[in-house]
């Protein structure tokens, strides 16, 4: 637990959840967020916490088994590239940090979400612009969803290896667009996406 939390503890505003997702800027494959609550307990602290985006995938691989050991409580949602769709990234966007902490089967006593706030949760909150590279409930909840939606995009690989989604995770590199003008979308693609949508009406689809 970092300074943040303690701050918020020593004012009666604990236990706090920090939340984040992980796949808002992928065209493929679901969004999916986290929400954490760490022990306040000292001996639990878990070196090496840190935005997802700045650590390696072996250290997050390290630290996800960690953080869900240790932690009071963890809630994931998973949203699918439909309902992305279906909602608009920014409102799945929300959608899914809000149930993330619902999910955590308890009540925190303030939540704070990296980069802006989310109403519908069930607690005072406060949105903290790279809260992910400086709150350690939040950096933990970044770890948890990308681990998680990582290993989706893996299973995903295994059931449309043409897309070699196990690379580069849904995400628009140069790989992936060379295999979605090739084949046009798949059912795990966000059709919203401009590129998506161009490659699908490049097919004809």
């Amino acid at each position: 637990m970092g300074p943040y939390e303690h701050l918020l503890l020593a004012a009666g505003l604990g236990p706090v959840a920090g939340a984040d997702e992980a796949g808002r800027g992928a065209c493929a494959g679901p969004l999916v967020a986290a929400a954490v609550i760490l022990s306040d307990d000292l001996t639990c602290e878990i070196p090496g916490l840190n935005d997802s985006k700045a650590l390696t995938a072996r250290t997050r691989e390290r630290l996800c088994p960690l953080i869900i050991e240790q932690a009071v409580a963890v809630g994931i949602e998973v949203v699918p590239a439909v309902d992305c769709d279906r909602m608009g990234i920014q409102a799945a966007n929300l959608h899914a940090l809000r149930q993330a902490v619902l999910n955590l089967g308890m009540t925190p006593g303030f939540v704070i979400t990296d980069g802006f706030s989310v109403d519908g949760v069930p607690a005072p909150h406060l949105g903290m612009w790279k809260a992910d590279q400086v709150v350690a409930c939040v950096s933990a909840a970044s770890i948890v969803a990308k681990v998680t939606r990582d290993h989706i995009m893996d299973d995903l690989d295994t059931e449309y290896p043409a897309y070699e989604f196990a690379k580069h995770k849904g995400y628009g590199t140069a790989l992936h667009q060379r295999h979605l003008d090739e084949l046009g979308p798949c059912p795990q693609h966000r059709m919203s996406y401009g590129n998506v949508a161009r490659a699908a009406r490049v097919r004809g689809l």
